[in-house]
């Protein structure tokens, strides 16, 4: 049980508000708003009283909230505004504006790590490995420059959630880089990013603090039930479809890497972390290359926290249980001071 009883708003997108109970739902696994789920009721059975907040386009809402409730704290669940990402940032700062305590991060590590090729230009600054890459805006002609070389991994530049990928985002020549660039451009309405592709392992870090910094144990993503020479990505359908992930044998669990490596990986998340300017916790996508070289992937902010998923099950490993986890972050976003 927390030391204090804590009221909290819990800021959900559109249709994520989740029910008090799991009666009469088959599988909560499915569900879209599972995490939530574990969030809102978690808290509530740690004693802390919370409300679910739906907030579509309108910002009215959560000054409703904030006026209602007089909230210690607002669990920042959100991963869009408006139905666009990138406008995430925009509700952390007007919680700031508010003087409204929150978890998770703050408005420029948001910032920062929405544009994937801005964050690899910082971390290329700072002599970070990343893959090669270059950004293709929406209607602008689509031209590879000589230094980038096949094969490529195309993606949106800002969507997260494996959003818009599949096997066809490896593409091996122009004419397959610009099909799926265009796609990226009309199926996700947004910029396009093509970076090199790293074969190799994957490696996830979750990252949790706002000064002092605890990197739990690195985590890896498995595929092992697909044909020889397929690659291991983590698809849109891979990632969101249960079923899908049971038949090509997808598992996430400690990756099994030898100390040194180990304490190589928590050091860069660590710094990375630092220098992307972020708060509250986010996980960190690594690959591995077989040659021992460690390539930043993505840095995800607020990244998914559902009960044993791979960040609850990363801290869970490191002997900090669902709740212990929670609390801490609900810590963290009380802590946390924006003009410091």
């Amino acid at each position: 049980m927390p030391k204090k009883k804590l009221r909290v708003i819990a800021l959900v997108q559109k249709d994520l508000i989740p029910p008090d109970t799991l009666d009469g739902v088959e599988n909560k696994e499915k569900e879209a708003w599972r995490t939530e789920y574990d969030v809102v009721t978690t808290l509530r059975g740690m004693g802390h009283e919370v409300w679910p907040i739906e907030v579509r386009d309108e910002l009215g809402v959560i000054q409703d909230a904030i006026e209602k409730y007089e909230p210690h704290v607002a669990f920042n669940l959100l991963e869009e505004f408006a139905g666009y990402p990138q406008f995430g940032w925009h509700v952390v700062s007007y919680l700031e504006l508010k003087k409204q305590k929150y978890t998770g991060c703050n408005p420029r590590g948001l910032t920062l790590t929405q544009d994937k090729g801005l964050t690899k230009k910082i971390l290329a600054y700072h002599r970070i490995h990343t893959p090669s890459f270059a950004v293709y805006p929406m209607n602008h002609t689509v031209h590879r420059p000589k230094r980038l070389q096949f094969p490529l991994f195309v993606k949106s530049v800002s969507d997260e959630g494996s959003a818009g990928i599949a096997r066809a985002s490896i593409v091996r020549d122009d004419q397959q880089m610009k099909e799926r660039v265009e796609f990226i451009h009309r199926q996700n309405q947004t910029h396009a990013i093509a970076e090199e592709y790293i074969e190799g392992r994957e490696i996830y870090v979750a990252v949790i603090g706002n000064e002092r910094l605890q990197a739990y144990t690195p985590w890896e993503l498995l595929i092992n039930n697909l044909p020889d020479g397929v690659p291991r990505i983590a698809t849109s359908k891979a990632k969101w479809d249960v079923e899908y992930q049971k038949k090509i044998g997808l598992i996430t669990k400690p990756a099994e890497l030898d100390e040194p490596l180990k304490q190589q990986f928590e050091r860069l998340s660590k710094r990375i972390y630092r220098l992307l300017e972020l708060s509250g916790y986010a996980r960190l996508d690594y690959r591995l290359s077989p040659d021992g070289r460690i390539y930043l992937i993505e840095a995800n902010p607020n990244a998914q926290i559902a009960h044993e998923e791979d960040f609850a099950d990363s801290a869970e490993h490191c002997g900090v249980k669902y709740d212990a986890l929670l609390q801490k972050i609900l810590t963290l976003g009380m802590s946390y001071d924006p003009i410091r």
